[in-house]
């Protein structure tokens, strides 16, 4: 059931920005800068903010105590290991949640935590017990889970809700996973995991699936996904938090908290603050995304704009932008004719058509201040030559 007591399904996002993203080779954010991003993932309407890993260091615990401070129509949730001390750390932070993970793959297993699974699972519950004895909402993650055992996965799951988790979460932690494969995974915990939880997916983008991982997983019954926006996070990046949501809402039609308008301010916030630029061909907040130059898209575009776009730009807080060069054709110059005030005629579009189409062959990338120029030279041109006729 959604919030406001409706049947269509509720989808909440963890926004992981200032934990996973901050995991970012070359970024490292000082607290106010973390609790800027963190008002603006407010009021996107993320239902979590994970904040940081307060136990990593000072200053990402006086982050992480300002941000829970600050921070009041979101949910505060930290990074800890399955260990007391990290637990102890986010209880000072004055957070209410907290986000316990440990590794579940034979591989991490063996070669990072030096545990059997039997100590694994002992870690796994005692930590929860204890978070759960503070008052703090717990969520759990496996560690790389979709390269674990599976009946093993299942029963560490099955351990923690007994324990008490609230939330669990599958994390494919070297993007490992494909929709299809995410959503038999999701199944089958769902189906043999029993208790009172919401179930979440982590997803990395080594194979870049992690944004077509996280609709599977939601499509196939999972309850949260974990995103950054922009997708930035270590390696090949997270699920892009922007893409997921958006897909989640127009394409599934399930509801989120998600103020689809305040995108593209939180993007640019991020891309700013973390200096890594947007891909112009980016999904939903890229340059791009809703910009039209072949002469064949823009006569659709300005006769129906879903002609070539799935979505009004103006719900995810971009613009449409018609692009000039060799690939126009007679729509798109009568358009930016008109937007310069000028009304255009037969002559004046073939001069101007043509000498654009010339410039895109010489490799030039056509301003809207080129575009002004040529448009003023045609036409005096045209001028000139009724003049002396």
């Amino acid at each position: 059931m959604t919030p406001g007591g409706t049947g269509v399904r509720y989808v909440r996002f963890l926004d992981t920005t200032l934990r996973d993203g901050e995991q970012t080779p070359g970024v490292a954010l000082k607290p106010e800068e973390k609790l800027l991003i963190a008002m603006k993932l407010e009021d996107l309407g993320v239902d979590s903010i994970e904040a940081g890993y307060p136990a990593v260091s000072e200053g990402e615990f006086k982050a992480v105590r300002m941000i829970s401070r600050e921070v009041t129509d979101s949910e505060v949730i930290v990074l800890s290991r399955s260990v007391r001390h990290d637990i102890d750390r986010a209880i000072d932070a004055d957070v209410k949640a907290v986000h316990l993970f440990i590794a579940t793959s034979d591989i991490h297993m063996k070669y990072k935590l030096r545990m059997n699974r039997e100590q694994v699972i002992e870690s796994a519950v005692s930590a929860v017990e204890y978070a759960k004895s503070h008052g703090l909402t717990v969520e759990f993650s496996a560690e790389d889970a979709t390269r674990s055992d599976l009946e093993f996965l299942v029963k560490v799951f099955q351990s923690v809700v007994d324990a008490g988790a609230d939330r669990l979460d599958i994390a494919d932690t070297v993007g490992v996973m494909w929709p299809s494969r995410m959503a038999q995974l999701i199944k089958l915990i769902k189906g043999r995991v029993r208790g009172n939880y919401l179930l979440s997916v982590h997803c990395h983008d080594d194979f870049g699936m992690a944004v077509a991982n996280s609709v599977a997983a939601v499509e196939a019954g999972a309850d949260q996904v974990h995103g950054t926006i922009n997708g930035v996070g270590e390696r090949a990046g997270n699920a892009a938090l922007e893409e997921v949501a958006s897909a989640v809402r127009f394409l599934l039609g399930y509801r989120t908290r998600i103020r689809f308008e305040r995108i593209k301010d939180v993007s640019e916030a991020v891309s700013k603050l973390f200096n890594i630029p947007v891909p112009p061909n980016k999904a939903i907040v890229g340059a791009n995304a809703f910009s039209h130059e072949s002469g064949i898209h823009v006569h659709g575009i300005l006769s129906n704009p879903l002609t070539y776009e799935p979505i009004d730009p103006s719900m995810v807080g971009m613009n449409r932008r018609i692009v000039l060069g060799k690939h126009s054709g007679r729509h798109s110059v009568e358009y930016a004719l008109k937007m310069l005030g000028i009304e255009p005629n037969d002559e004046v579009v073939s001069r101007v058509l043509r000498r654009i189409k010339e410039l895109g062959d010489s490799g030039v990338n056509i301003t809207w201040e080129d575009f002004k120029r040529i448009a003023l030279t045609e036409i005096k041109g045209e001028v000139s030559e009724d003049s002396r006729n």
